[in-house]
């Protein structure tokens, strides 16, 4: 469970890291990419293990309600899926040229 958590959050970073502050920002590379502990990063910003934590607590909720907004992880991951499935069909040649050309409409219109 925690490393699922972890890898949404990271993908959640990568597509909303622009519309966070430099401290979210770096708190968050800190605690998710860099694996530090948030005592590590209070004492390198110089404040309180508590602060690092209500701020990545407060960041992981915005991540969360632009995804529920832009839907962009969940487009990604649609995407993905369907690349997947076509890249199967294709090299397997267990679909049809017609699904195929279907699935890639498909991609068109996500785009």
């Amino acid at each position: 469970m925690l490393l699922e958590k972890t890898t949404r959050m990271n993908f959640l970073f990568d597509f909303y890291q622009a519309l966070l502050t430099d401290k979210q920002r770096s708190y968050m590379e800190l605690y998710y990419l860099d694996d530090h502990s948030l005592g590590e990063i209070a004492e390198s910003y110089g404040v309180s293990r508590q602060a690092v934590y209500d701020n990545i607590r407060r960041t992981e909720a915005m991540l969360e309600e632009y995804e529920e907004k832009l839907c962009l992880l969940e487009k990604f991951q649609q995407r993905t899926q369907m690349l997947a499935q076509l890249t199967t069909g294709i090299t397997e040649q267990s679909m049809t040229v017609e699904v195929q050309l279907a699935l890639i409409e498909q991609l068109k219109e996500w785009d």
